[in-house]
């Protein structure tokens, strides 16, 4: 194609409510413009982009046997309302009514639309396995939207969802599944790891999430580098950091520590390394009798995962409690807070590293004052023992190879074994060998098809634009013909040269706009094209052309017959996959 033949508008400056550097450059590189809060409109280079990565993903979803359809934007409350979600989601949901004022939403995601086409489609076992998906426009409606397309509240997602006649054909798909995700980020080109995730809203019994690695990305990932142990910061494991609790040396004493009601600062008072300190956390279960509260525990230098509290049985629909019910169970506002005798009992839970230490400081329920030398068995019962905390680098690996580091990531593909969630609510069953009728077993796995654009440039940038891998680039090559309007000499190279690489399945652009050398190239390194070719008219009388790739800091000089070739070896090399 040719560049007077395509949109092409970049900005030297990004908007000023741009935050993020996916979000400047996009913007810059006239890939999206803005139409409302986290609304935009996708322009033709950032089309393009999608395009590609759509490509690849139909590819490797179809090699792994799945079938794509379409399902609506627009979904009734009903089947929501079979599944309960309907009531759980929260304004995340975006609801509407229709002219009968029957309640319709903007679909999030398609478990229940699916599962009522299987319930309807799918009657037998020598119908299945299956695995459907589609690539189609969500709408999530974010209290906040950030990030440009990051954090959009509209995005393109590819959704899939498999069927099976049991758990462990569901293992089958998902392993598929898994398999098909790995091969679809090593063609995009990028740095990425699957880790051990929650499963969140969705439901289910297991999930793994796939992150792109980037210094801004919003979840942190806990790896071992030394095996192939990753998991999200919200589910990876946190073993106890001591191996066997020690026995009492030191009674039980009340300290008088006013205004210490931070472990940070109570540690300073009392000249105590941090860890010798408990921390206390109060969450609360409403119930019709009225609240349940929670006394948590973690070490002072640690802090709570939520996630992990929600799995401690009878946490699932936690809140943190109010300052009034505190001192109604404690005697005392928060900052003084302990599990030895409070006002009015209640469960207690440790984290495994709290579970074993011994001669801890604590609250003392009594404003202003602690307790030192605390014990468990002697000055309080034994407590309930659960994960609790957040990892942090330098804990030991829970496969026992090796310590934990800790990495920033953006989620960007996400798989589940939904099991039969969704399809014991609604009831979508097949008759098996025998004529009995099962519960079809599910999984789910999404792909965030825009967040990935956003994602890709967090990790492939440099002070002078985006850096896109060969693989999803608007165009692989840029020719940049120095007065292409003025010289036959030039012009003529540079068709011929246009049409070689054309001819070989190259996706170049010929830059006829008549841009001086400087604007010229700061557009394309903008835009982020993985290869420039400079045609000029000294050069081509010395037999010479300008070859650079996006991440070189310079240009080579290759003989004019030997410029397709060289252009063909690296665009195809770079779309191998090892």
């Amino acid at each position: 194609m040719k560049a007077s033949q395509f949109f092409i508008r970049t900005l030297k400056e990004a908007p000023a409510d741009a935050e993020i550097v996916s979000h400047k450059l996009m913007m810059r590189a006239g890939m999206i413009r803005k139409l409302g809060a986290g609304i935009y409109n996708y322009m033709p280079m950032g089309l393009k982009v999608i395009r590609k990565v759509e490509g690849i993903i139909r590819e490797e979803m179809n090699r792994a046997g799945a079938v794509e359809l379409l399902m609506p934007v627009v979904q009734p409350a009903e089947l929501w309302q079979e599944t309960g979600r309907w009531d759980k989601m929260g304004p995340e949901l975006l609801r509407i009514k229709d002219r009968h004022d029957r309640d319709f939403l903007i679909q999030p995601t398609s478990e229940e639309v699916v599962t009522d086409i299987a319930r309807h489609e799918i009657k037998s076992y020598k119908q299945l396995p299956v695995n459907f998906y589609q690539i189609q426009t969500k709408f999530r409606d974010e209290r906040r939207p950030r990030f440009g397309i990051m954090r959009g509240r509209e995005f393109c997602m590819k959704d899939a969802y498999s069927f099976d006649r049991d758990v462990e054909g569901m293992q089958v798909s998902y392993a598929k599944m898994f398999e098909a995700y790995t091969r679809i980020f090593k063609r995009l080109g990028l740095n990425f790891r699957a880790v051990n995730a929650d499963n969140g809203a969705i439901g289910g019994t297991g999930s793994q999430e796939f992150h792109v690695i980037a210094e801004t990305g919003e979840d942190a990932i806990a790896y071992c580098p030394t095996s192939d142990y990753a998991a999200n910061i919200e589910t990876a494991e946190a073993l106890s950091l001591i191996a066997n609790r020690a026995a009492p040396t030191q009674e039980v004493t009340l300290v008088p520590t006013p205004g210490q009601s931070k472990c940070e600062d109570l540690a300073k008072f009392l000249k105590l390394p941090l860890d010798k300190t408990v921390k206390s956390i109060v969450l609360a279960v409403d119930q019709e009798a009225g609240p349940q509260l929670f006394l948590l525990l973690v070490r002072g230098d640690h802090e709570l995962n939520e996630v992990k509290a929600s799995k401690v049985p009878g946490l699932t629909d936690f809140r943190f409690a109010t300052e009034a019910e505190i001192i109604d169970y404690f005697g005392t506002p928060p900052g003084y807070l302990g599990p030895v005798k409070t006002k009015k009992p209640l469960t207690v839970v440790a984290d495994r590293t709290v579970a074993q230490m011994s001669d801890f400081v604590c609250g003392a329920n009594q404003e202003g004052h602690h307790l030192t030398g605390v014990n468990w068995g002697r000055d309080l019962p034994e407590p309930i023992i659960a994960d609790l905390r957040n990892v942090i680098a330098g804990d030991a690996s829970p496969d026992g190879k090796g310590t934990l580091e800790i990495c920033r990531g953006i989620e960007v593909g996400h798989v589940f074994q939904l099991g039969t969630r969704y399809s014991e609510s609604m009831n979508a069953v097949y008759l098996d060998e025998k004529g009995q009728s099962q519960p079809m077993v599910m999984g789910c796995y999404g792909i965030g098809v825009t967040r990935l654009l956003g994602a890709a440039i967090e990790q492939c940038f440099d002070d002078r634009g985006i850096m896109w891998p060969v693989s999803i680039a608007p165009f692989q090559v840029v020719l940049c013909p120095m007065g292409y309007d003025r010289s036959d000499m030039v012009r003529e190279a540079a068709d011929k040269l246009y049409q070689e690489l054309t001819s070989a399945g190259i996706e170049v652009i010929l830059d006829d706009r008549g841009e001086r050398p400087g604007a010229m190239f700061a557009d394309w390194e903008l835009i982020g094209v993985p290869y420039r070719v400079v045609i000029g008219e000294r050069g081509l009388k010395e037999g010479q052309l300008e070859f650079q790739a996006r991440t070189d800091t310079e240009a080579t000089n290759v003989p004019v017959a030997e410029v397709a070739n060289k252009v063909i070896d690296s665009v195809k090399a770079k779309l191998a996959i090892n």
